[in-house]
């Protein structure tokens, strides 16, 4: 049996690296397992931090959402000091064209015409008559940050395990007694799921009440990238269409997404999706038209039933939930992390955590 004394994080990504770096910092003794780090939905994403863009509703998700905006900058460089690495973090604002106009538009504060999106950014298609601009809202370049989380966990004595599957958690009345995995059983005083779109592959089938409560599933979403033909970046900020969303980085790079499947964990990019991807893109922004192509590729969103993480405490006294953050994993990295490592550490939890909680699904 292999003992770790405080927490065992079930899962590599973006959300139990960024988890297990907050409670090292705090000097919990801490362990990872990740079963496959390139298979996380933190490489196949696109990096926006798009709360304003994503026309989140006031709710409880849109203040968790800006409260991890607003840290967001800190969160980075606390990242970047400890590496010495570059995570592409870009406050370049969205910009959020459309084709129509309606009259309800015109009252919003992020509301810019057709001559004045044009100045934002040139070239845009002629059916573009205007759109919303969102200053405060950008993008991370979401390998880079994995890279760095990666290497941020290396430096900081973290012991991260790869390759290694959990099969089963074995219970004992209301507790996690210990978990089976590829490479052997691991027992820890508490543990956190945070496997993404492969969290209820991880459940115990008998456990009735919470696998019906985990109610989280695969989105496929297929991406591509593109090259600029320049040495300088057509765009000057993100594009945030109805149809796609395109994604300039600093280095020349331009990523096109994404598509929302639900096929299971079906492999692979398709031609209908790259084609719905491109004529999208394209429409938006026709300069693209001209552009290489560099890389295809998918992953798999971690979905629920109302699209919102599942976080806070479980059916089980020492399992906490961390899961289930669909299009937002990477923007909600650094709120996450801090919200369950307080929960954790302090057995404090947020109030904002309870609108997360897993039972709002139901029992059964």
């Amino acid at each position: 049996m292999n003992k770790v004394s405080d927490v065992l994080i079930i899962g590599g990504g973006i959300i139990g690296l960024s988890l297990a770096i907050e409670l090292k910092l705090r000097q919990v003794k801490v362990t990872v397992l990740s079963k496959d780090f390139q298979s996380a939905a933190t490489h196949a994403a696109a990096g926006m931090l798009a709360p304003q863009a994503e026309k989140i509703p006031p709710s409880p998700m849109l203040d968790l959402c800006l409260q991890s905006r607003a840290i967001y900058a800190d969160w980075i460089r606390k990242l970047e000091e400890i590496t010495g690495l570059e995570t592409g973090y870009w406050s370049c604002g969205i910009l959020a064209p459309v084709y129509e106009v309606e009259e309800e538009f015109l009252n919003s504060p992020f509301w810019v015409n057709q001559a004045e999106i044009r100045q934002l950014q040139p070239d845009l298609s002629s059916e573009v008559v205007g759109g919303w601009w969102y200053p405060d809202d950008g993008q991370v370049d979401n390998r880079a940050l994995a890279h760095v989380l990666w290497m941020a966990a290396q430096q900081l004595g973290i012991e991260v395990l790869e390759g290694v599957a959990v099969t089963e958690f074995v219970r004992e009345n209301e507790r996690i007694k210990y978990v089976k995995t590829s490479q052997g059983e691991w027992q820890a005083e508490r543990y956190v799921l945070a496997t993404g779109a492969w969290a209820q592959e991880l459940l115990p089938i008998s456990a009735d009440a919470l696998a019906s409560a985990i109610a989280v599933y695969p989105k496929k979403g297929q991406m591509l990238s593109v090259r600029s033909l320049s040495s300088s970046q057509p765009l000057n900020q993100v594009l945030f269409g109805d149809e796609t969303y395109i994604v300039p980085r600093k280095d020349g790079r331009i990523v096109i997404g994404a598509t929302s499947e639900n096929v299971g964990f079906t492999p692979d990019n398709t031609a209908a999706g790259i084609q719905q991807l491109l004529s999208g893109a394209t429409r938006l922004y026709p300069p693209l038209k001209n552009l290489p192509i560099l890389e295809l590729w998918w992953g798999f969103r971690p979905a629920t039933p109302d699209e919102l993480p599942i976080l806070g405490t479980s059916a089980y006294e020492n399992l906490i939930l961390a899961t289930g953050h669909y299009r937002n994993g990477i923007l909600l990295a650094p709120i996450t992390a801090l919200l369950i490592a307080d929960l954790l550490e302090k057995q404090n939890a947020d109030s904002l955590l309870s609108h997360f909680h897993y039972t709002r699904f139901g029992e059964k």
